[in-house]
């Protein structure tokens, strides 16, 4: 039975599995303590598989995440932030769906890790002009430079982007993390956020992927012996990041940012 099992998993080959394997760790880990590192792992599995079916094999590993990080992070959630996000979010969703129609892979990494960066420059020139404004004020603490978060101009920005990014490349993550960033969330209430806002529109990909028969029964089987390093990594990040400093952990969100973005830049010159 075992070894039945065993003949239907996909040939992936000693490192194969091994970049997997780290995959389905930092997918549990990002869930629960980093969030943006979900980006990284999506790449390691355009690595090993087939460019589309990686993304619906990642996909349900995505889903447990989100599952998971519900579980711990369910009532640390900002339900206006989420409320706002749907409109721009959709709008990106439609927009990423016509340009997929017309753009081709290598011009849709570039264009994606150009708008992280982008992003991530005027995120860091806004809290850095809020700071200052707070100090000028009399204000003290992170509260008050960060400030009552981005105006409507940004949300859309933000939410259109984050939809487009999903769409086209399993990529929001990082382009979220951006926003709930700039909106000064604490750590948890952060990932609370993200966890609800992915698991919604991450389970809205499943009927997609299932009408383009992306979901083979190798890759399945795959998930199913992946999964446990996902519930693994997600709990050991949730007993991280209550002890990370809130500096430390928007540090983290940035520092991966910038890496997804040069990856997937680089990914689209070479």
């Amino acid at each position: 039975m075992l070894t039945e099992l065993l003949d239907r998993l996909p040939a992936l080959g000693g490192t194969g599995w091994a970049l997997v394997v780290v995959a389905a760790l930092i997918v549990g880990f990002s869930k629960s303590a980093l969030p943006g590192a979900g980006t990284i792992a999506a790449a390691l599995f355009a690595l090993v598989l087939p460019a589309k079916e990686s993304t619906a094999a990642l996909l349900l590993l995505l889903i447990l995440g989100d599952m998971l990080a519900l579980l711990m992070y369910r009532r640390e959630v900002d339900v206006k932030a989420l409320v706002r996000l749907i409109p721009t979010v959709l709008l990106g969703v439609v927009a990423g769906a016509v340009f997929l129609r017309f753009a081709g892979g290598a011009l849709v990494q570039g264009a994606i890790g150009v708008i992280l960066l982008v992003l991530l420059g005027f995120t860091l020139a806004g809290r850095r002009r809020k700071r200052k404004e707070a100090e000028a004020g009399g204000s003290a603490g992170p509260e008050a430079a960060a400030g009552p978060g981005p105006g409507i101009g940004s949300r859309l920005a933000y939410g259109t982007l984050g939809g487009f990014t999903t769409m086209v490349a399993n990529a929001g993550g990082p382009v979220m993390s951006m926003y709930f960033f700039a909106m000064g969330m604490p750590a948890k209430t952060f990932l609370g956020t993200a966890a609800w806002f992915f698991a919604t529109v991450n389970i809205l990909k499943i009927p997609f992927s299932a009408s383009l028969g992306l979901f083979q029964p190798a890759y399945l089987l795959m998930d199913l012996v992946l999964a446990p390093l996902v519930i693994l990594a997600a709990l050991i990040g949730r007993r991280i990041v209550g002890r990370v400093p809130q500096r430390a952990f928007e540090i983290a969100v940035l520092t991966l940012t910038v890496v997804s973005a040069l990856g997937l830049i680089a990914g689209a010159v070479g």
